[in-house]
């Protein structure tokens, strides 16, 4: 019979080498420091081989001490997905979840959304991080979020998604720059010299060239926004035109303003709406859940 370590001892391992301290390790395990010490010593033991060097100034672990605590985080992330698998099937939607959402949806989304999770679901602790696509999608790699909420096409990396709908991008527009506007304008027909555009980073600014066919304005710094209640203020002002998505449209960014907009002739105006989570993870079905409250939270618009 094998004698495998446990996972108090995994965790104790993974706490030293985190921290760097046996008393810092001890607090963040929730036991004294002899207790993790002697549940290190115990891990050493029974494999037979050291695994940390010790001396009063420094800790300093061995090369297989290394070794093993990368495949004990490993084993701690796949016994934690046991404890979520467990607790998403007897009460799914309850808990713990970190829930990121880019900030071209997020304003627009959130307010209503979280009032139908707080009404439906009310044992849910959401945590939510509002970041743009490039670092929310990182963060979803690292473990740091749970899930995503974003807009596609995008390379998030190792991903599943479950496409919510479709929204459609519009160009906005000072109605005396564009006194008798057509049902549809053509892209091209948009004047570059004042197009107006989120910065960098945002992928909608990328969903707006890829309709207008100019990825090449990619960098041109003259024509940035750092938002699209700044944009459309900049649009207010006869400052220049650019591209809304629906969702901003119908959740009233337009306020208070003369802006108007019309639609763009051309079948790619437009970016799918999306929840993303790790292939991984075991609340996926969770994560179905939450897509449906998102459409139905969307939907409530038209009503």
């Amino acid at each position: 019979m094998i004698f495998l370590p446990t996972v108090r001892q995994l965790q104790y391992l993974v706490a030293l080498h985190r921290t760097g301290h046996f008393g810092r390790a001890a607090e963040a395990c929730h036991v004294s420091q002899s207790t993790l010490s002697a549940g290190i010593r115990e891990l050493e033991t029974l494999l037979a081989a050291a695994l940390v060097e010790r001396n009063k100034r420094v800790v300093r672990f061995t090369p297989l001490g290394h070794r093993v605590v990368e495949r004990a985080w490993r084993l701690l992330a796949e016994a934690e997905a046991i404890v979520e698998l467990a607790r998403a099937a007897g009460r799914p939607l309850a808990g713990e979840l970190r829930l990121g959402v880019i900030p071209t949806i997020a304003p627009f989304l959130l307010p209503r959304l979280l009032p139908r999770l707080r009404t439906r679901y009310p044992d849910l602790r959401l945590f939510l991080r509002e970041e743009q696509s490039n670092a929310a999608c990182l963060e979803l790699a690292r473990g740091e979020l749970d899930c995503l909420v974003l807009a596609l096409p995008w390379p998030c990396g190792e991903v599943e998604t479950l496409e919510l709908f479709d929204d459609e991008i519009r160009l906005a527009f000072h109605p005396d720059d564009l006194p008798d506007p057509p049902g549809a304008i053509d892209p091209g027909a948009v004047p570059l010299d004042r197009l107006l555009l989120l910065e960098d980073g945002h992928c909608l600014r990328d969903h707006a060239l890829a309709a207008c066919g100019r990825q090449d304005l990619r960098g041109n710094g003259a024509i940035l926004g750092t938002s699209l209640h700044t944009l459309v203020q900049m649009v207010d002002n006869r400052i220049g035109f650019t591209f809304l998505p629906r969702m901003a449209i119908d959740a009233g960014i337009l306020a208070g303003t003369r802006v108007r907009t019309c639609p763009l002739s051309t079948d790619q105006a437009r970016r799918r709406i999306a929840l993303a989570w790790r292939p991984t993870s075991p609340r996926a079905h969770e994560f179905r859940l939450l897509g449906e409250e998102i459409r139905a939270a969307v939907g409530s618009w038209d009503g």
